[in-house]
């Protein structure tokens, strides 16, 4: 496997989201309030990471995640809007590594999550 582009560190990119009713801990099953689930926040969390990325990888790769670790700090409502800012701190070989902050509109942190994400051939993953 050949080893990511330009998938230096310091790249990064943001991600928005305005809480719906399908974003809450109540719709996803991870609670009974009709907050900002915390499921919702990893997959914001690693969109941000994915767009991070952007073009660094060649067309034959695609990186997963392979490990996240995540600290809600604080309840979102229906209808805040909410951003996920993702870091790339370090490309260890295939392993690329992610700082992220989820910021709400008043610019409070909502959460902060460390990610690890892994390069991996498009055609011969998950054939193995």
């Amino acid at each position: 496997m050949r080893e990511p582009n330009d998938c230096a560190p310091g790249r990064r990119a943001s991600v928005a989201l305005t809480v719906a009713e399908a974003d809450t801990a109540s719709a996803l099953g991870s609670g009974d309030l009709p907050v900002l689930g915390t499921p919702r926040v990893v997959a914001l969390c690693e969109q941000a990471a994915v767009a991070a990325l952007g073009d660094c990888l060649h067309e034959s790769q695609t990186s997963v995640g392979s490990w996240l670790e995540v600290d809600h700090l604080a309840p979102t409502p229906l209808g805040e809007h909410v951003v996920a800012e993702a870091v790339l701190l370090g490309v260890h070989g295939r392993r690329l590594e992610f700082s992220i902050t989820v910021t709400d509109g008043r610019e409070q942190e909502v959460a902060r999550c460390r990610h690890r994400r892994v390069v991996v051939d498009r055609e011969s993953f998950g054939q193995g």
